[in-house]
């Protein structure tokens, strides 16, 4: 028996793609979204005849409606989203960061998954046997800054409030919502933290990393419990990384 219909957002790459892909093995029909079509058709070719590829712009309201239209027209349910796709704020000390670059990451991070989680809130209290799963990749940031990363910083906040409220408003659904803040996991995106990322006291430190096959094994754990059971928060970072402690 199929474990259901998952939705991941930001697939076309890192994170995203390692855990839609994951999720097609353990017999999920996947959807697709994200902004680039032909990375997203890629996916979908590797994950199997089962899986919908749709391009999405988070931001944009009728884009996400147009998103959750195709979803319920193909599979007419949803039992997981998994709120992925994110940007990062370009490294600005508060002062100098340009209104631009926060909205930006707040429209993406924030709001994006705010209105990809009330679409799939909606489907997933309508739809029989009603019910379903909301996960949210946070960060390390959404409990503790990085210097010059206050955009990015107060996005992840923003989802941690998000989480919360959702899994409140969801119980009397049988909807649940978790959240994992992963720390320094090993893609395309993380290459300028080997680079050096920028520490509390002013040095640049070439941080180590993680395999994000632990970050898969650690989605596919939470998306796999019977709705009876939630992980609210779940971190997963790299053991030698300097977070933990004084900055």
């Amino acid at each position: 028996m199929s474990p259901g219909i998952a939705l991941v957002t930001g697939a076309g790459s890192g994170i995203g793609r390692s855990v839609a892909l994951a999720l097609a093995r353990a017999g999920f029909s996947v959807v697709l979204a994200g902004r680039r079509k032909e990375q997203l058709d890629e996916v979908a070719r590797e994950a199997g005849p089962a899986a919908l590829a749709v391009s999405t712009n988070v931001t944009q309201p009728e884009s996400v409606d147009a998103l959750f239209a195709a979803i319920k027209h193909r599979f007419g349910r949803l039992d997981l989203l998994f709120n992925n796709a994110g940007i990062a704020t370009p490294r600005a000390a508060l002062e100098d960061l340009n209104l631009e670059d926060w909205r930006a990451t707040i429209d993406t991070n924030l709001t994006g998954t705010f209105l990809c989680t009330r679409a799939a809130f909606r489907l997933m209290k309508s739809q029989q046997p009603r019910g379903g799963r909301i996960i949210n990749n946070g960060s390390l940031s959404a409990t503790t800054p990085r210097p010059a990363m206050i955009g990015y910083t107060a996005s992840k906040h923003g989802v941690t409030g998000l989480t919360k409220a959702t899994a409140l408003e969801g119980r009397q659904y049988g909807i649940a919502c978790g959240q994992i803040d992963i720390g320094n996991a090993r893609t395309p995106l993380s290459t300028p933290i080997l680079q050096g990322a920028l520490q509390a006291d002013g040095s640049l430190l070439a941080e180590p990393t993680l395999d994000v096959a632990h970050v898969v094994d650690a989605v596919l754990y939470m998306a796999k419990l019977p709705l009876e059971a939630n992980v609210l928060f779940m971190t997963v970072m790299a053991n030698q990384m300097p977070y933990v402690g004084r900055g």
